[in-house]
This record gives C-alpha cells, structure tokens and sequence, in this order.
C-alpha cells in the first residue's frame, strides 16, 4: 500500500500551482527546492542519521523533496519499502508550520493524509501532528510591538478565530528545545515581513530572524530562500547584513536580479537569493549571480575590505576600486535626507492634520512655490513668504528635486523626470533634494552628471529596489560643476577598461 500511495501523490505539479500563488509567505516551487538541496553534500541522503527541520513549513515541499532523496538513498541500509519510509518520517524530517492551514498542506504533502495517525498516512504515528507540528504562539507585546519580531500590537493582536503570525521558531527564547534535538540541515523558505502598522503598506522584514535563529541551533548546514534587500539595504537590518557579509561560513550564495526567475508571477523588489552556511568550513563563497538568462560565477568574500555592503556585480567592485583610488569626497554629502523642508507626502491632501495653514492653488506674490503629488500627479502649491515651514535650509539656493522612489532595482533603471528648482522654491518628502548650487547652470551641469551612465551604475551598487535615499549615492564621486559633464569624459578621467566601458554601456539605458 505505501509504495502505491506514494508514488501516486508525490506529484509535484500540485506544488508548482501552489508555488504560483502572490503572498507575503511565498510558495517555494520543487525545482528550486531540489537546486537548494544540489548545494549539500549528498552523502547526507545515505546516511541514517541526518536530521532535517523546515523551521517555516507551508506545503512541506522541503521536507517532501527530502524525502525522496532519502528514500533512493537509504535503499540499501533499509530494503524494505515500508521500514524505510517509517524510519525517515519518524527518525529523519521534521517540521514547524506557520499556521494550522499549512500544517495541514505539509502533513498532506509528505505523509499523502493531512492526518498522519490515519489509515491513509504513509507512516502511521500515534498522533495527528507527526513530525509537523503547529502551535498557536501569542505575541509578546511592548510599548506596541512584539518583542520577538516587531509586528504591531494594532496589526496583530488577534481573537482565536484569526491567525497571529507569531512564528514559533522566531518567538522563543529556547528554539533548540522545540523539539529537544540537534539538527543536522535547517532548510526553509522563511515568511518575509508583518506589517508594522505604518503608511502606506510599511511593513518590517523577519525572514532575518529565522537565519539568526538556525545559526544559533549550530547545525551543520543551513540553507534558506531570501528576498535579497538584505545585502544593501532593509529597515531595521543592519546588524543582519553585517553579520552575513563577514561570516565566511556562507559557502555559496544563488542571487536572482529578478524574483521572477525563483518564483514565477511574484514580484520581489530588489530580486531573491539561497545560501548555503557550512558551520565547520570556512573560506571564500562561491557566488552565482543570475541575470535574465546569464549567470555569472565568481569566488570571492561576501565584502571587500572597508565596505559596509554586499557589491552583486563583480565588474562594478572594479569601477568602485578605480574610482575611489582617485576620490575622497561622496555625491551623497550634498544630497539631502527625508522630508528637506519638514512636509510629509501626504501634505497636498491633509494640510490640516499637520496643524498648518492651507495651501494656495495659485501663486502667490513675493511667495514660495512647493513641489508634490496631487494624487499620483506632480502638482504645485504656494505660500506666502511668512509661512511656517518646518525647515528652511537651502530655500534661497538652486538645487534639482530627484523623486524618493523611481524604477525596481536593476541597472537598467531610469528615474522620473529630475526638476531644476530655483530659489524660492521647496517639496515634500516625495522628493530628495540635491545641492545647493550657486547657480541655474551648476545645477544644470549636476543634472548632466546625474543622467550619464557613469553615475548611474554606481547609485546601482547600493540601489536594490525603488527606494533611492541618501544611501544609494555613496559610491558616487563629488565633481565640480562648473561644465557639463559626459560619460566619456568620466570614462577617460577614472582610467576605465574597455571591458568595464562595455558592461556600463550594456546595462545602463540612455536617459533623456
């Protein structure tokens, strides 16, 4: 009955549509699961002993791939089907679902019943949970956040009728005595981020937590799915990203530009990557970058010496090598931080939650002139010379006005329309402001610098989705602007190669 059963139900269509669907928790397809599970040494599907946790089970596809490894693998220590099934489900794969409904859907996806002490369970247990289990966890709340994650009080607080979101793995103090055991590999596909009741979908990333959370179970491998954010930028992911970057026990990283190539109909901003963490090796990481239908290999450490950040294009660490050979001073010091004159985005619309004055739709004499969004359209507003802003700094000087968020993240990103403003002149926070300039034609001149290919690949070293802050434009040089500036000039003056000259050219679009 067992051999029949399984081989009837472990069909991986059924996990392909599901590894289709958009969620915040995303559905890991086989294939991917199966290229993650390539990067272990397979002699770990031969042994008996290896021990296996997906801390964050959705359809169980992890623990089902596994299975199958298993099964061909242990063929010789254990001939017979049935004994051989029992002792991998009992002995080897174990689970911790992130709701009762994908429970349910990992139980069913490895034990073919979502009830494994049934008599439709391929390995019968004397429970319903098996190895997989769920427990409902409570957050822990303070001052309107959860301790553990950070989700919102507001957001998450939660009758029994609704999940809470509070992950085990990640809301303890004691993960190793969940189920009082080592493991030897720790694979997942982690959920992501929870709301953390902020504006406009603010969300709070968590997938960190499940990484932190492995390492400290020090098993021998971990391997996890990530979005790929993490390695320039992320709110509240710093201490992560540094902890990722020097640890030379990430032995290879997959990076995808585009989610699209991991999961099929998702949009993750920024692109995903898979890792491989070996806990008794350490050395240089062998890194995948794939691009479309390139895929580039290279061997090397996660940061090079005096970066803060992951660089995902070895040729643009080149560039950034040469350039900084030469420079000592950063565009970002004359690039401004959020909100340049204090006025929310919303500012157009909701003047008078802020306790201001109302906005003129007509200019007004002698007065000042801002720069916003009515709705999603650019617009203006005018005040009188005595209103009061909240900042003032520059308010006399040129400068240009560069949109917070523009494009997704690759290289190929154009930013909207960048506006030369002049004295007299400010905008809401959905702009940044660079400058000041002394006059209109420097900040013509910046304009130039800004729109050359040039500067536009290196704001890509730090740029991994739409968001383009302060931050994005480290790595881009200081000039003078007292001329119009062009990518052959820049080209010539920082003594690039031909080749790193092309990859400029190919992955960077005019802008107009």
């Amino acid at each position: 009955m067992a051999e029949g059963l399984f081989d009837k139900v472990y069909n991986p269509d059924v996990l392909s549509c599901l590894a289709n669907l958009s969620n915040d928790e995303v559905f890991t397809p086989p294939e991917i699961v199966n290229a993650m599970l390539d990067m272990l040494p397979q002699e770990l599907f031969k042994n008996p002993d290896t021990t296996f946790l997906d801390p964050a089970c959705k359809t169980g596809v992890f623990l089902r791939e596994i299975a199958k490894r298993l099964i061909k693998g242990l063929a010789p220590q254990f001939p017979d089907l049935q004994e051989r099934i029992d002792h991998i489900f009992h002995k080897q794969l174990f689970g911790i679902a992130i709701t009762e409904l994908t429970s349910l859907l990992s139980r069913r996806g490895l034990y073919c019943s979502k009830y494994p002490n049934s008599e439709f369970s391929v390995s019968h247990f004397s429970d319903a949970e098996g190895n997989i289990r769920f427990k409902r966890i409570n957050h822990t709340w303070k001052d309107g956040r959860c301790i553990f994650c950070g989700a919102s009080q507001k957001e998450y607080e939660r009758g029994e009728e609704l999940e809470t979101h509070a992950y085990e793995f990640i809301h303890t103090v004691d993960a190793e005595k969940i189920f009082d055991m080592k493991f030897d590999v720790i694979i997942s596909n982690p959920p992501y981020h929870l709301s953390d009741g902020g504006a406009q979908a603010s969300a709070t990333p968590i997938y960190h937590l499940f990484v932190n959370t492995a390492k400290k179970l020090n098993p021998h491998f971990i391997t996890m799915i990530l979005p790929s954010r993490w390695m320039t930028g992320g709110k509240g992911l710093d201490k992560f990203r540094n902890s990722m970057i020097h640890d030379k026990h990430i032995r290879v990283l997959h990076d995808f530009m585009d989610s699209s190539d991991c999961f099929t109909g998702v949009e993750i901003k920024g692109g995903v990557c898979y890792f491989l963490w070996d806990r008794d090796n350490e050395d240089k990481c062998d890194i995948y970058r794939h691009d479309k239908d390139k895929t580039t290999q290279s061997n090397r450490y996660l940061v090079e010496q005096g970066d803060s950040i992951f660089i995902r294009y070895n040729e643009l660490i080149k560039i950034k090598n040469k350039v900084w050979g030469k420079e000592k001073v950063s565009f970002s010091t004359i690039v401004s931080s959020m909100k340049p004159y204090g006025l929310r985005g919303d500012v157009f619309k909701n003047i008078a939650k802020y306790g201001l004055p109302p906005l003129s739709k007509t200019p007004i004499a002698g007065g000042y002139k801002i720069l916003g969004l009515d709705g999603a359209k650019r617009a203006f507003r005018y005040i009188p010379k005595n209103y009061p802003l909240p900042k003032t700094d520059m308010l006399n000087d040129y400068k240009l006005f560069v949109p917070r968020n523009w494009g997704a993240g690759d290289l190929a990103d154009i930013p909207s329309a960048i506006y030369i403003a002049s004295p007299g002149e400010l905008c809401t926070e959905t702009f940044i402001q660079i400058g000041p300039f002394h006059s209109q034609e420097e900040a013509q001149n910046a304009l130039t610098y800004f729109k050359t290919k040039f500067f536009r690949a290196l704001v890509g070293i730090r740029k991994q989705d739409q968001g383009a802050s302060k931050a994005v434009y480290q790595f881009v040089p200081m000039q003078d602007f007292f001329k119009p500036l062009t990518d052959e000039f820049l080209y010539d003056k920082y003594s690039l190669s031909q080749e790193e000259i092309n990859f400029i050219e190919s992955m960077i679009r005019p802008m107009e």
